[in-house]
């Protein structure tokens, strides 16, 4: 067994995970039910929560910070005596669509003050294939001093973290792992392996590992832009797309993928990672950006129906009410980030439409930074139209009996997932 290894099993060196997010807090927390872990954020607010068993993010109970060897700081300085670094940073894209690394990089700014000889840097942040090696290395080399694969070993390990899915959890998905060389991928492996169940699978180099990552969420955002689009098609023949992927789905080898918002700090972003690298090789994506093209048009062709659908009532889109139920960007989660709904609630707004959101998980002071709107405490009187746009299980529990509540007669439901269809009777009803 590799003495390294060994040391972090006896606790004689500790593991820091860096960047305490969706991402990095349960790692952190996973970790430290075998190993000695410090836990670093440069939140200060969100360390003295986790020190107090809180989950910032609102997705992990109390009882999971029990029974773990854990520290969290926010001091650079308490940091200094770990000895396997994982980098679990955001990785969002700017107003160009284009990828921003400034969280990443800043974190091998921290990490690279503190790197010793003989230290592991596992980088876990969602890429496009070289970045580790290519962006991320040469400011660990620089910072430290030391000669990367000589003095310190890197690797890439992808986060498979699904936000509110209580089946697919950290330990129960088969994690991708990798190193700079066998020794490294190897450590890497073992201590991974430590902690995932499922079992690991080791790529036979960082590249591919971060090749196979940036594929997953392009593949699903691809397949959601053709069923979007089949979407778009079947309403202008006044077919329903649910019942037609319901009847197409009975053949063995039909995939099961539904139109909808695509949104959040995955599917809606890793693409644009995949076809800024491609360009700089010279190769413009066709498929894949045409598919993002489609995604991120339909908050606006939502509203668009809404609006129509109110002209054609004879109502004045001044004096007109929408209520939008649903604001993050996936159901019984409170992460709002990239979250589409925005996009049908900005849309609505240039119409001079009177729209207001609910949502049970979301901060309104949150949206109100991140999109300029808020939320309502409670929805009040009738709408002329109601966007289900996020299917909370607060909303499927109350089902039609909430909806019916809300609309004046002649209202439209526009159920974006078609979680009400066949239940809507004498309703105005769309659904992508």
């Amino acid at each position: 067994m590799n003495t390294f290894f060994e040391d972090l099993q006896n606790k004689k060196a500790k593991i820091c995970v860096v960047g305490l997010g969706y991402v990095g807090l349960p790692i952190a927390l996973e970790f430290a039910r075998k190993f000695s872990v410090i836990g670093f954020d440069i939140n200060q607010k969100r360390v003295d929560l986790m020190r107090r068993g809180v989950d910032p993010s609102k997705e992990l109970a109390a009882e999971e910070f029990e029974n773990t060897d854990i520290y969290f700081t926010a001091d650079l300085e308490e940091i200094r005596e770990a000895r396997f670094y994982v980098v679990a940073v955001p990785t969002p894209i700017d107003e160009h669509k284009t990828p921003d690394l400034r969280p990443l990089l800043s974190a091998c700014n921290t990490v690279g003050k503190v790197l010793k000889k003989g230290d592991y840097v596992v980088f876990e942040s969602t890429v496009y294939p070289g970045c580790t090696e290519e962006d991320c290395v040469p400011v660990l080399e620089e910072l430290s001093g030391l000669k990367f694969c000589d003095d310190f070993k890197v690797g890439y390990s992808p986060e498979r973290i699904n936000p509110g899915d209580k089946e697919h959890t950290l330990t129960r998905i088969v994690k991708v792992v990798s190193g700079c060389d066998e020794e490294s991928a190897q450590v890497v492996e073992q201590v991974y392996g430590s902690i995932i169940t499922a079992g690991v699978h080791r790529a036979s180099s960082i590249k591919v590992a971060e090749a196979a990552k940036i594929i997953e969420n392009t593949q699903r955002d691809v397949n959601i832009a053709l069923m979007n689009e089949l979407s778009i098609i079947f309403n202008k023949m006044s077919i329903n797309t649910f019942e037609v992927l319901e009847a197409a789905g009975t053949k063995w080898n039909f995939l099961p993928f539904r139109p909808g918002l695509v949104g959040g700090h995955c599917i809606g972003v890793d693409p644009y990672y995949l076809t800024h690298k491609s360009s700089e090789l010279g190769y413009h994506s066709k498929v894949i950006l045409s598919g993002r093209t489609i995604n991120d048009s339909m908050g606006s062709l939502i509203a668009k129906s809404v609006v129509q659908h109110i002209i054609r009532m004879d109502k004045s889109l001044k004096q007109s009410r929408v209520l939008v139920l649903g604001a993050t960007f996936k159901e019984n989660v409170s992460d709002i980030r990239n979250s589409k709904v925005a996009d049908v609630v900005q849309e609505l707004a240039s119409y001079l439409v009177n729209v207001d959101v609910a949502d049970p998980y979301a901060d309104s002071e949150e949206l109100q930074h991140e999109y300029g709107f808020g939320l309502v405490d409670k929805p009040s009187g009738k709408y002329d139209a109601v966007v289900l746009a996020v299917n909370h299980r607060e909303y499927e529990n109350k089902g039609m009996d909430l909806i019916k509540d809300l609309l004046i007669d002649g209202g439209l439901l526009y159920d974006v997932k078609g979680i009400m269809r066949g239940k809507a009777n004498g309703l105005a009803y769309q659904s992508l």
